[in-house]
């Protein structure tokens, strides 16, 4: 089975060796997928420990969790980068993640600001 954030890779190979070493992230991309990753899989500490520590919200984890429950998770579709090399400080990164809702089919769109902290990729929030 291909990876949660549709990368080839079965999971293990893919984001599980970034939920369980964020250093395993060497791109702003890598982080992001393993975000989505985290989400389907409605895990809440890597959310929170792959936020930056500036916008990181910590008092909204169990409800980020909750949420993340309560949906189906579809696919994630990368729809373009901004650097977020692994030796950038700064990317961005565009996607569309589709879930099942109440029902029917919705989408987050969003182009995302990541930005190393401790030579670590973090996301950092939406770019402007």
């Amino acid at each position: 089975m291909n990876c949660y954030c549709g990368n080839l890779k079965d999971y293990v190979n893919c984001c599980e060796k970034i939920h369980k070493d964020l250093a395993n992230a060497k791109t702003a991309e890598q982080l992001m997928r393993s975000r989505y990753s985290a989400f389907v899989l409605a895990n809440g500490d890597f959310l929170m420990k792959s936020h930056h520590s500036k916008t990181r919200p910590t008092s909204e984890k169990k409800a980020i969790v909750a949420w993340a429950k309560s949906v189906n998770w579809i696919k994630l579709e990368i729809i373009d980068t901004t650097m977020g090399l692994e030796n950038d400080t700064n990317g961005t990164v565009t996607f569309n993640a589709y879930f099942y809702q109440h029902g029917k089919v919705d989408v987050i769109h969003e182009k995302s600001a990541f930005k190393k902290e401790n030579n670590l990729w973090k996301y950092l929030g939406l770019s402007k």
